[in-house]
């Protein structure tokens, strides 16, 4: 499981799901650059990667800008001198029913979670085939993309979808060249975003954030949510040695709660 040697890219590793990759992947012996549209965020994350004695650096990075996509790999590599791993992380989401959704909420959440998620794996994928020795595209997803019922919102549904069709299509296209690309399909995960989640819901609802954390948990057939490092460990695992024949698989993270 060892990635001493390897240079990855995390996206929105400011906070939750990122900042556990962001760290794992450290703590695995990578050479770790943590991307944010905030930089302090970013920042306290590439020093939790630095306790673990390997090479960090932080990025300012907006995922729904291509220019700064594109920036933000040139960055990591003129720093490291390669990138042989990219987690694409970043996402944004807020609890709506569908018809209250309106244009301008279908195109921030289409910015960063389809076209931002799409750019970045360019960009990396463009920095792996010049440097001529493959690499892993690790793209973040949900299972909100296979049709969970409790998404937070249609459009942010929409968005995961697209993710899962981009990662089969893109492992195929780029196979050639020795990337693989996978995603992770994380079910109902406690984060900072999850929390604002549950708290709307409840408000809704008029019970209280615990009754409502329980009602989230119910129907998991294990019995529990996932914690952040669940996501990283699969994160890692696909980025390491034991995956290396592992390609345009979509992994569900969730405790059994929708078959894949």
């Amino acid at each position: 499981m060892s990635l001493q040697g390897k240079v990855a890219l995390v996206t929105g590793a400011g906070n939750g799901i990122g900042e556990a990759i962001a760290v794992a992947l450290a703590e695995a012996g990578a050479t770790v650059a943590c991307a944010d549209i905030n930089p302090a965020t970013a920042k306290t994350t590439a020093d939790k990667a630095a306790a673990f004695q390997v090479p960090s650096m932080a990025i300012e990075a907006d995922c729904g800008d291509v220019a700064s996509i594109n920036a933000m790999v040139e960055q990591c590599v003129a720093r490291f001198g390669q990138l042989d791993i990219i987690i694409n992380n970043a996402g944004v989401t807020w609890s709506a029913y569908i018809m209250d959704l309106t244009e301008a909420d279908w195109d921030r959440m289409h910015r960063i979670n389809a076209k931002g998620v799409f750019f970045c794996l360019q960009a990396a994928a463009r920095q792996m085939i010049a440097q001529g020795h493959g690499g892993r595209i690790i793209n973040i997803a949900s299972i909100a993309g296979r049709g969970f019922k409790d998404t937070s919102n249609a459009a942010y549904a929409a968005t995961k979808g697209a993710v899962i069709a981009l990662t089969k299509t893109a492992a195929q296209q780029l196979g050639r060249h020795d990337i693989n690309v996978n995603s992770i399909c994380p079910g109902v995960t406690f984060t900072s975003i999850a929390d604002e989640l549950i708290a709307t819901r409840a408000a809704e609802q008029g019970v209280t954030v615990a009754e409502m954390r329980a009602k989230f948990e119910k129907p998991i057939p294990i019995g529990r949510a996932n914690e952040p490092a669940d996501i990283a460990a699969m994160a890692v695992f696909l980025a390491g040695p034991g995956a290396r024949n592992i390609s345009a698989q979509c992994y569900n993270i969730d405790g059994g709660l929708v078959p894949s």
